[in-house]
């Protein structure tokens, strides 16, 4: 390192933000994530004995996938490189491998290469980091905050022990709110400084588990604050609250917490839970998620769930799916609110989704067994003359518009598919097929 590099780092490490400045360099500094790094746990075991095979860190944005990568790098006698995947391409991962050949080679020492937001680099670039894994050439690191299972080659993974880090918890931000505001060596300490209760509460829950959100709100107070009588910078909760003026949500259309969000919401409906419900639609609409998309949710939670229980169910989610593409946000929330609760307070019923699940089973093991000649059509040329449709009865001709004959194939006589449940308009439904099929006898 020569001069120059050693002032530039020098001024980037002291006009970094806060958030980076309070990145711990040590397992004991590390705040959270105690189910993966608490004393009796397999990686604060690895990390001090230096013994770590790859791994992959998943979890959302201000968890500490990078910081653990960096404590790891601050403790390890292997060599330590880091590279980001949004940025990083096939060259510089080549000029890894050769350092590292080099550094096995005339050292003897392993190189921990980690790669932040790994689920960027395509199938290619992952299949080539591959043979210097097996090899043992390189122990990598991965970083994403996208499910590793649908984002990084099985390969990978396969070689890989994967740690899912968690949101902060509230106390958890206080102590690194703490940190921030009186820590004088890393924090902001030399600036004299407080931090009310209610207001690092407020910080606290509205970061959402977010360190380097909060971490970035109490800097940009800290700075942005005139001094009181006192002498001292206070941020108050009028403060805290002009440094997020919103809540930021975690919400990836494409992400994990998209589906993670989306599954609750169909839950929620399911389990006949309207206020449930109605949040996990506030939270996919606060952030911007698709009316259209949220009402299909709607219409099929109307038609698998609920089904003829409440018939009425299917045609709510489907007049909310037009009215919402007619009238757009933020009305549309209104009628998408009312489609959700009433799926959701409807009586449930799955008889539909078995019964149809069922009949497939039927067809795929026994193919397509011959129609009844009387259910066959008899008005295609020469149908009739090959004896199509001779027999059948027509269900209007006879007491309360019902015949009894067979309809199914008959390999499959007697086979019932849909069994109606004992919720909602299904007893009804359930009563009338039973007297229907107290008809024991065939043509009436």
């Amino acid at each position: 390192m020569d001069l120059f590099e050693y002032m530039r780092n020098t001024n980037m490490e002291k006009e970094s933000p806060l958030a980076a400045r309070l990145r711990p360099t040590t397992l004991e500094e590390v705040v959270g994530q105690q189910h993966i790094i608490g004393r009796d746990k397999l990686l604060y075991r690895a990390i001090k004995a230096d013994k770590l095979s790859s791994l992959i860190f998943y979890g959302p944005p201000g968890t500490g996938k990078t910081t653990l990568a960096k404590v790891i790098a601050g403790t390890t006698s292997a060599e330590f490189t880091q590279i980001n995947a949004t940025a990083a391409g096939k060259k510089d991962m080549e000029e890894v491998v050769k350092r590292a050949k080099d550094t096995l080679g005339m050292y003897g020492k392993k190189t921990i290469l980690f790669i932040d937001e790994i689920h960027r680099f395509n199938k290619g670039q992952q299949d080539y980091l591959l043979p210097f894994v097996e090899d043992g050439t390189l122990i990598l690191i991965g970083a994403t905050t996208e499910n590793p299972y649908f984002e990084v080659n099985s390969a990978l993974i396969s070689r890989s022990i994967i740690f899912e880090l968690r949101p902060l918890g509230m106390e958890d931000i206080k102590e690194l709110i703490r940190r921030a505001v009186y820590d004088k060596e890393k924090g902001m300490g030399v600036y004299d400084a407080v931090i009310e209760e209610d207001a690092m509460e407020f910080l606290a829950d509205m970061s959402g588990g977010d360190a380097r959100s909060v971490l970035n709100a109490v800097e940009l107070g800290i700075m942005t604050t005139d001094r009181s009588e006192d002498g001292k910078i206070h941020i108050t909760l009028a403060v805290a609250e002009e440094c997020i003026q919103k809540r930021a949500v975690r919400y990836d259309k494409s992400g994990d917490n998209h589906y993670d969000t989306v599954s609750a919401f169909i839950k929620s409906m399911r389990g006949s839970d309207p206020d449930a419900a109605v949040y996990y639609l506030a939270r996919m609409l606060y952030a911007g998620e698709s009316v259209t998309f949220i009402a299909r949710r709607i219409m099929i939670c109307a038609a698998e769930d609920v089904g003829i229980a409440d018939p009425q169910a299917i045609s709510v989610a489907v007049n909310a799916s037009l009215a919402v593409e007619r009238v757009g946000m933020p009305e549309a929330q209104i009628i998408l609110s009312e489609a959700a609760v009433y799926v959701a307070c409807a009586p449930k019923s799955n008889a539909c989704v078995s019964a149809i699940g069922e009949a497939f089973r039927s067809v795929e093991e026994r193919g397509n067994l011959p129609i009844p000649v009387h259910l066959q059509d008899a008005h295609y040329k020469g149908a009739a003359r090959l004896g199509h449709g001779q027999g059948y009865l027509y269900a209007h001709d006879y007491p309360d518009h019902y015949v009894r004959q067979q309809y199914l194939p008959y390999e499959l006589s007697g086979k019932e598919f849909y069994h109606p449940s004992g919720n909602g308009y299904e007893v009804k439904v359930k009563e009338h097929m039973k007297r229907l099929k107290e008809r024991s006898v065939e043509g009436k």
